[in-house]
């Protein structure tokens, strides 16, 4: 595996975020804190079912939790995380680039954390024709559109009989 100078910890804004769909497999275990946090100078789109995070204006904030890997575990999670991802360091091909940022924690002091943002090409295409998370929290967004589904019979919300429903609501 390679390293990498810096061991920080992960902000995380989607599906990594504990109790999400992700999270279990990917960080479950492997951590040795996990704590609200946000970032500033990004913008938050929703996507086909995880959320993407791009550069923005300096006030725009998007809210998440940091991570921090046990020692054991840093090198594996870091790569189950990029290929989560889908980055590869320097790949013109890459769904999201690994990159530093400043979190600001609860008790307001800031860490040096790696955050997921998408790739430029990417970016470009959420900018133009994505659909903007208001408020820059992916779980009230998720919680939201899942209240207003309708449930009952009949509708689409209504889990066929025997089946189980998604408690992500996905």
């Amino acid at each position: 595996m390679t390293t990498e100078p810096e061991r920080l910890p992960f902000f995380v804004y989607g599906t990594l975020r504990p109790g999400e769909a992700n999270h279990a497999w990917t960080l479950r275990g492997r951590t040795t804190a996990e704590e609200p946090a946000r970032i500033a100078g990004a913008l938050l789109y929703d996507g086909p079912g995880y959320p993407y995070a791009i550069a923005g204006p300096p006030d725009a904030v998007v809210h998440g939790t940091l991570i921090r890997p046990r020692d054991a575990d840093y090198d594996e999670v870091r790569a189950v995380l990029d290929r989560l991802e889908g980055y590869a360091p320097g790949d013109p091909e890459n769904v999201y680039e690994r990159v530093i940022t400043e979190a600001v924690r609860p008790d307001g002091g800031t860490v040096r954390a790696w955050v997921y943002l998408a790739a430029e090409p990417l970016a470009a295409r959420l900018r133009a024709t994505g659909t903007l998370i208001g408020g820059g929290c992916w779980l009230s967004a998720a919680a939201a559109e899942r209240a207003r589904r309708p449930v009952g019979p009949g509708s689409d919300a209504a889990p066929e009989q025997g089946s189980v429903p998604d408690p992500a609501g996905r």
